[in-house]
């Protein structure tokens, strides 16, 4: 006796991800076909980087560079620094799940200087100084 399975055809939700990293802060970027929905560990970008127009310019950043702003749903979830390095990292994120989306993107945003994770980061207290360079006060007398 044979069997007929009913094929139930599912679109398979593709998304693609990358990592960012800015001084402490560590962002996972999602990235799936849509029409330019922006989301922040489940918020709006305004709400949670606050209305600081430089923090969510550099979001739209790697988008405008390859010219796809609108073409994809972003979810980041991003923890760890403040808002500035938050916003990098997001940032970085967003261009490496571009590249995974297309490799020709990647010259694109090379060339903006998008794919360079800027390495700055807090250098340590030493002890015996007031802070990681500053001596404490000396007194003459």
């Amino acid at each position: 006796m044979a069997r007929t399975v009913n094929k139930i055809k599912k679109e398979k939700l593709v998304q693609y991800i990358g990592t960012g990293r800015r001084k402490t802060a560590i962002a996972r970027v999602f990235l799936k076909s849509g029409n330019g929905v922006v989301t922040v560990n489940g918020k709006e970008p305004q709400l949670h980087l606050g209305e600081v127009q430089s923090y969510l310019n550099l979001l739209k950043k790697p988008l405008q560079a390859t010219s796809t702003e609108g073409k994809y749903d972003i979810t980041a979830q991003v923890h760890g620094g403040g808002l500035s390095g938050q916003a990098d990292a997001i940032r970085l994120g967003i261009a490496r799940a571009l590249i995974s989306i297309n490799p020709d993107f990647k010259a694109l945003l090379k060339a903006e200087g998008l794919l360079t994770r800027d390495p700055r980061e807090k250098e340590r207290k030493k002890y015996g100084r007031a802070k990681a360079r500053a001596r404490f006060q000396h007194s003459k007398r």
